[in-house]
């Protein structure tokens, strides 16, 4: 299925796109209508997924016989949210070396520009940088994001009053299940509910000075209107391989970066494993796999504009698509 949630007529509903997502079934009013009684677990995404997979099949069953009066149509009256909004956690995790690499290379070259030095050789990575890279491929990486600044598709970004330079993050995740805790790697699909496509707004002149104090990005990523995730979540099922996806960035329509899922250096599963030692992960939390290479404005050094619109292309999810506006 490829879960929604959507806002109609001033109500938060959870729905499921048919018909080449151009349209969506109301859940809870397909069941209602078809069996009579109210099911709790399909009012919103997260009790779907808390429901377990009796809630699952439930939604399954609501989408195969949903009358027409429980079907809307995609359009001006239906607002989609994102799939989870709150989710009850966001981990962001790095798991593309390219990016990494070449966002401090990004971050040299503009450096010595600023000091008015003509860039002929990059020296490669600082004893600094190289120790990052080094870490990164002995364990997972991650921080903790605003889960309360999540927004969805077609949402306005709003410019942060304290930055000057802007960028996104072209990224897909994962929604956790079941609770989670001490999983092994061989285990750890098992735990995957679906995934959506996530894009990390970020600040990248307040990130530069934050990640001196190396506690990790505090005003370069926390600002309302930051995180957003959507347009649906697939669910695990009808995404067999999520490693061999083509992920493209545009911004005003033209393509600024591309990347494949295929190149993750961790995946999920590597995630689900490593988090959840001695740490339980509860149903409908979020990890982020990190920007792909090649999907920022920083590793192209470009960056973007007021009234920019940022469109993230992840095959077989869909498009993440959000206009960037300063306010005042």
């Amino acid at each position: 299925m490829r879960l929604v949630t959507f806002e109609h007529d001033g109500r938060r509903r959870a729905g499921a796109f048919i018909d080449g997502d151009m349209r969506i079934v109301d859940l809870a009013a397909a069941h209602q209508q078809v069996h009579g009684v109210h099911a709790p677990e399909l009012a919103d995404v997260l009790s779907l997924i808390e429901g377990g997979d009796d809630a699952l099949d439930k939604a399954m069953e609501a989408v195969k016989s949903a009358p027409e009066a429980a079907i809307l149509a995609r359009s001006t009256d239906v607002r989609l949210k994102a799939p989870i909004q709150p989710p009850p956690q966001i981990r962001d995790c790095s798991t593309f070396e390219l990016h990494q690499r070449q966002a401090y290379a990004a971050g040299r070259a503009m450096r010595a520009r600023a000091k008015g030095v003509e860039v002929i050789e990059d020296t490669g990575p600082s004893e600094a940088e190289q120790r990052i890279l080094d870490l990164f491929v002995k364990q997972p990486l991650y921080y903790k994001a605003n889960r309360f600044s999540v927004i969805g598709t077609e949402e306005t970004v709003i410019w942060p009053s304290y930055s000057r330079m802007m960028d996104f993050e072209l990224e897909f995740g994962c929604y956790i299940k079941k609770a989670a805790k001490d999983v092994p790697v061989d285990k750890a699909r098992d735990y995957i509910f679906g995934y959506t496509i996530y894009n990390d707004f970020s600040a990248r002149d307040a990130q530069a000075i934050e990640m001196i104090g190396q506690l990790g990005p505090s005003k370069g990523k926390d600002f309302d209107t930051g995180n957003a995730m959507g347009p649906c979540i697939v669910t695990a099922d009808e995404m067999p391989n999520p490693y061999d996806l083509t992920m493209i960035a545009r911004v005003n329509g033209e393509e600024w970066g591309r990347g494949n899922s295929g190149t993750m250096h961790w995946t999920f599963e590597d995630l689900i494993a490593f988090i959840s030692r001695s740490e339980t992960l509860y149903p409908g939390e979020f990890l982020g796999s990190g920007t792909v290479g090649n999907g920022c404005g920083l590793e192209a050094q470009r960056f973007l504009k007021p009234g920019d619109e940022i469109e993230l292309d992840v095959q077989g999810i869909g498009v993440l698509k959000n206009r960037i506006v300063r306010q005042g």
